[in-house]
C-alpha cells in the first residue's frame, strides 16, 4: 500500500507541475491584453497549485476515519453553502457559482462533490444490507444526492450536476444496491435532467442543439471546438515545442482553462497526449487498488468515489476538448488554471494516500507477532 500511495503522490505531483507549464504557455497573450502582465495569471495559478500541494500533504496525514464521524453535518452544511452562494454570489457569464472570501474565489460545487463522497461512503457502511432495500436505503441517500444536484443546477451549473447524479448513483452500485433500483433512478434523473435543460436552461440547450446539428447536419461546429480540434491536428506525432502554441494567441478560447488539453495535444502532440492519459489511467489503477486493499468499508468507497470522481472529469473535459461531447465547462483535473479545482483535487489525493497508509500500518500490525520466545518454556507478550 507504501508503494500505491507513493503512486498517486507523485502521479499528481507531475499532473500538478504540467498544469504550470501549459498555463504558463497558455495564458501569457491573454494576461497581457487583460492585465498587461505577462505573468499575472501564472502567478495565480502558481499560487494556488502550492495551496493544493500543502493541502494534498496535509490531509495526507489526517486519518481518514475522522471524516465518517461529521459525514452527516458536512453535507448539511454543504447544502447550506450552495443555498448562500445562490443569494448572494455575484453572477458572472450568466451563472452564480463563486462565492468570494477575499483570499480566494470559492466554488462550492467542487466541495459539494467530495462532501457527498464522503457521506455516501458513511452511509453505506451504516446502512448495510438495508441499501438493498429501495425506501430504507437507495431513497434516502438519493435525497440528499438530488437536494445536491438541484442546488448546484439552479446556479445554473448542469454539467456538475449531471456528474454529481452520475458519480452518486456509481458509488451506490459499487457499495450494494440493486441494479434495478440503480436503473430505474437514473432513467428518472435523466429524464428530469434532460427536460430540466430543455425547458428552463437556454444555455445548455443551445449548446447540446449546436453540438448535434453541427455533427450530424452539417451545422457550424462551435468555435471552441473547432479551434481546439486544429491545435489538437498542428501537434501531429511530437508536438510544436513548449510555449509555441498558436491557439493560445487569443484564437482558442480559455485556452489556459478548460480547454488546456488541446494546447497540451499542439505543443507536445500525440506524444504528450497519451502521456498525459497513462498519468490518469495509473493514478485511476493506483486509486481502485487502494479501494480494493482497504480494510473497512468506508474506506473503501472513500477511495473509490475519490478516484473516479477525478478520472470521470478528466475524461469528460478531454472529450469536450476532443469533439466527442458538447462543452460543459469543466476543467482538467491538476492541469486547467483554477483555484478550487486544484484546491480540492489536492485534498482528494491526500485522502487517498492516508487510506492507503493507514491500511499499510493495519497490516504491518497484523504481520507483528504478538509473542515471542524468551526463554525454553517461556513466552513474553
Amino acid at each position: 500500500m507504501k508503494k500505491l500511495a507513493a503512486t498517486i503522490f507523485f502521479d499528481a505531483l507531475i499532473l500538478m507541475l504540467l498544469g504550470l507549464v501549459l498555463v504558463m504557455s497558455a495564458s501569457t497573450t491573454y494576461s497581457v491584453f487583460k492585465f498587461e502582465s505577462v505573468f499575472y495569471l501564472f502567478n495565480s495559478h502558481l499560487g494556488k497549485v502550492g495551496l493544493g500541494f500543502l493541502c494534498m500533504v496535509i490531509f495526507s496525514a489526517i486519518p481518514y476515519e475522522y471524516y465518517k464521524e461529521f459525514a452527516k453535518p458536512i453535507i448539511i452544511l454543504t447544502a447550506i453553502v450552495l443555498v448562500i452562494t445562490l443569494i448572494v454570489a455575484p453572477s458572472y457569464k450568466g451563472a452564480a457559482r463563486w462565492l468570494n472570501l477575499g483570499f480566494i474565489s470559492f466554488q462550492p460545487a467542487d466541495a459539494a462533490k467530495l462532501a457527498l463522497i464522503i457521506y455516501l461512503a458513511a452511509f453505506i457502511e451504516d446502512r448495510g444490507e438495508q441499501l438493498k432495500d429501495f425506501k430504507e436505503g437507495i431513497m434516502v441517500a438519493l435525497g440528499w444526492t438530488l437536494l445536491i444536484a438541484v442546488l448546484i443546477l439552479i446556479q445554473p451549473n448542469f454539467s456538475n450536476a449531471a456528474l454529481i447524479l452520475v458519480l452518486s448513483l456509481t458509488i451506490l452500485l459499487i457499495g450494494g444496491a440493486r441494479i434495478k433500483h440503480i436503473l430505474l433512478s437514473g432513467s428518472l434523473l435523466a429524464a428530469m435532467a434532460l427536460g430540466s435543460v430543455m425547458i428552463f436552461f437556454s444555455h445548455a440547450r443551445t449548446r447540446i442543439l449546436s453540438y448535434i446539428e453541427g455533427y450530424f447536419f452539417g451545422g457550424e461546429l462551435h468555435l471552441q471546438i473547432k479551434q481546439a480540434l486544429f491545435g489538437l491536428g498542428s501537434g501531429g506525432i511530437w508536438g510544436i515545442g513548449l510555449g509555441n502554441s498558436k491557439q493560445s494567441n487569443l484564437f482558442l478560447p480559455e485556452a489556459y482553462g478548460d480547454f488546456i488539453f488541446a494546447v497540451l495535444g499542439e505543443e507536445l502532440g500525440l506524444a504528450g497526449a497519451l502521456a498525459v492519459l497513462l498519468s490518469y489511467l495509473i493514478l485511476f489503477i493506483a486509486g481502485i487498488l487502494v479501494a480494493k486493499k482497504a480494510k473497512d468499508r468506508f474506506g473503501q468507497l472513500l477511495a473509490f468515489g475519490i478516484t473516479f470522481s477525478i478520472i470521470i472529469y478528466a475524461f469528460i473535459n478531454i472529450s469536450v476538448a476532443t469533439g466527442l461531447i458538447p462543452i460543459t465547462g469543466l476543467p482538467l483535473p491538476f492541469i486547467s488554471y483554477g483555484g478550487t479545482s486544484v484546491l480540492f483535487h489536492g485534498i482528494s489525493i491526500g485522502m487517498i494516500i492516508n487510506v492507503a497508509l493507514t491500511n499499510a500500518k493495519k497490516d504491518q500490525q497484523n504481520l507483528t507477532p504478538k509473542y515471542v520466545v524468551t526463554g525454553e518454556n517461556e513466552y513474553r507478550k
